[in-house]
């Protein structure tokens, strides 16, 4: 997943989780119960791609109506960012608590809606509602475990939160691959995600609020009397002075930078050191989604069906391929981001990126070029009603005879493929039900997204191949380095201007990717993302500085001096020696 980043633990830190879990269950159970919110962004994520093969079929509206689907999409994003901001409003004002379980019940109403829509603009409606469950889940779900779990496994902890983002998608995909035969399909896809919230809500009842919200409200009682049920009689003393020190440091903070918002933003962008890790946390966090991830995550199974695989089922098994690696990047990052850097792991990343996005786009290219032609004969065998109007209505059979089953998607028409080989010529028809059922009933397949294609087999590969590359480094990096790069008394205006340019990009690119692909095809689609995943690639090298084994004071002294790409950092009229394992940007 793209969006929500979880601390980074280390292995160690994994292995005290498991152990102080298995000694005090309250604790995983604590975790996994806030940890749904993580799951039902997952899903959220994924069950859009699936179900929206099947409003095609539902709304001819839909079907006809490019922007009409991007909004469709899109508009849980525009719900989310809109839901992190009030989520972040209400955990400060309510309670951690309360405002998961109001975002359990937006969510679960999105979700009822959305499976009961009787047109598009309800569906719509649902969306936004969803959207806004999700970003205020998203924003408070990692703060709730954060503050009510043992410090010493807390990364670990948050991480499940990552870990079910993932797992969410993966299930997403599961589920509507076994909705695929069920009366009302995509109905049952969407209504589905109401269940995880309605569980998350019970089991939230019996949970207690932040020890930490309490404590600033002053319920000093009731703080100590949930730090019992996480820690041992002797340490709780102990937490308790450290949670005043952190409450008292965190009011001296805002009185330094401010209580307002508008005060705070005004206050970091005149920071220098502030503005530099800006620079680094917003680049990161805007080239993880204009790499194009959330395309895949969204759109995977039309991608699947525009590289010649016409079957939705086909196209919902091998879109479950790319959120299964998806989720094993989550767990591969977890093992090498601190062996091997920040900096590093997110330039190899985008590599293998740039890498796989060109070669998706020469085989989506060659997959065109290469798309069987439109026959005459075929075309009239279903009756002139039946071909397609801007096919009937070639001058010349010189300009008729140049036309390929492309050529016939792009003038909204659907191609029926050739009895003997779906290869040879097959006939261009309005793209109807009605015809899509003759083409079907003639043991033909209906191409309305995609063409047949020798080439269908190695997009899929490459597709995988972008995801493995995508999500050990870009997919979860981006919010290790914000969790890092800002001085402390700044973290959270910075980790969330940082977070909102990251729900902005993706906003614009779930948005725009079938208009593009509408104008530039999937293969100059795909080679534009390679074009701005390069240019990001500059900017990580330039603005990103490596953090990694740093002490949040070095960073600050790092980002204090200023920083340049090859290493080695230096104050004016001052050498200052290299810092250990560093890669610094400018």
């Amino acid at each position: 997943m793209a969006e929500g980043g979880p601390v980074k633990p280390d292995k160690t830190e994994f292995t005290e989780c498991w152990r102080t879990s298995w000694k005090t269950p309250y604790i995983m159970r604590l975790a996994l119960s806030a940890g749904i919110g993580g799951l039902l962004f997952g899903y959220d994520t994924g069950v859009i791609s699936g179900a929206l093969l099947y409003m095609r079929e539902d709304f001819e509206s839909i079907d006809k109506n490019t922007w009409l689907q991007e909004t469709i999409v899109s508009m849980a994003v525009a719900g989310a960012i809109v839901g992190a901001a009030l989520g972040g409003f209400l955990s400060d004002s309510l309670g951690r608590k309360k405002s998961i379980l109001g975002a359990d019940i937006v969510f679960f109403v999105g979700a009822i809606v959305m499976a009961a829509a009787p047109n598009p603009w309800v569906i719509v409606i649902g969306r936004l509602l969803v959207g806004l469950g999700v970003g205020m889940a998203s924003m408070t779900a990692p703060l709730y475990i954060s503050e009510a779990s043992p410090a010493r496994i807390r990364g670990a902890l948050v991480s499940t939160n990552g870990l079910l983002i993932t797992g969410g998608q993966f299930m997403a995909y599961v589920i509507n691959l076994a909705f695929t035969k069920a009366p009302g399909t995509w109905r049952w896809m969407l209504g589905v995600a109401g269940l995880p919230a309605l569980i998350q809500f019970v089991l939230m009842m019996s949970l207690p609020e932040s020890p930490r919200w309490l404590y600033s409200r002053d319920k000093v009682d009731e703080a100590k009397s949930t730090l019992e049920k996480i820690y041992s009689p002797e340490e709780v003393e102990e937490e308790m002075a450290l949670l005043k020190a952190s409450i008292e440091s965190e009011k001296a903070d805002e009185a330094a930078i401010g209580e307002t918002m508008l005060t705070k933003l005004k206050n970091a962008f005149k920071n220098p050191v502030v503005r530099r890790g800006l620079y680094a946390g917003v680049t990161v966090q805007v080239a993880q989604q204009f790499v194009g991830i959330n395309t895949v995550m969204y759109y995977s199974p039309t991608i699947v069906q525009f590289a010649g695989f016409a079957s939705k089922s086909v196209a919902l098994s091998l879109s479950l391929i790319t959120a299964g690696l998806n989720a094993f990047g989550s767990i591969v990052s977890m093992l090498f981001v601190d062996r091997y850097g920040r900096k590093r792991l997110m330039i190899i990343s985008m590599a293998g990126i740039i890498f796989f996005l060109i070669f998706l786009s020469v085989v989506f290219i060659e997959a065109s070029s290469h798309a069987p032609k439109v026959g005459s004969i075929e075309s009239v065998l279903f009756g002139a009603n039946s071909t397609c109007s801007a096919y009937a209505g070639a001058t010349s059979s010189a300009a008729a005879g140049k036309w390929s089953c492309m050529t016939c998607l792009k003038a909204k028409c659907g191609f029926c493929s050739n009895k003997a080989s779906e290869y040879h010529p097959g006939a261009c028809l309005v793209d109807s039900k009605h015809n899509r059922d003759l083409c079907l009933g003639e043991d033909r397949v209906f191409f309305e997204q995609g063409c047949p294609s020798k080439f269908g087999i190695l997009a899929v590969v490459f597709l995988g191949l972008y995801i493995v590359s995508y999500s050990p480094g870009m997919g979860t990096v981006p919010w290790i380095v914000n969790s890092e790069i800002y001085p402390l008394k700044y973290r959270g205006v910075g980790g969330g201007i940082a977070a909102v340019a990251n729900w902005v990009s993706n906003l614009i690119v779930s948005e725009s990717y079938l208009t593009l692909t509408e104008h530039l095809g999937p293969g100059g689609t795909f080679f534009l993302f390679a074009g701005v995943s390069t240019l990001s690639l500059c900017l990580i090298i330039w603005f990103v500085p490596e953090t990694k084994g740093l002490p949040f004071e070095e960073v600050e002294k790092m980002l204090a001096e200023g920083y340049r790409p090859c290493g080695g950092r230096k104050v004016k009229g001052e050498k200052v020696g290299k810092v250990t394992g560093d890669d610094n940007a400018a």
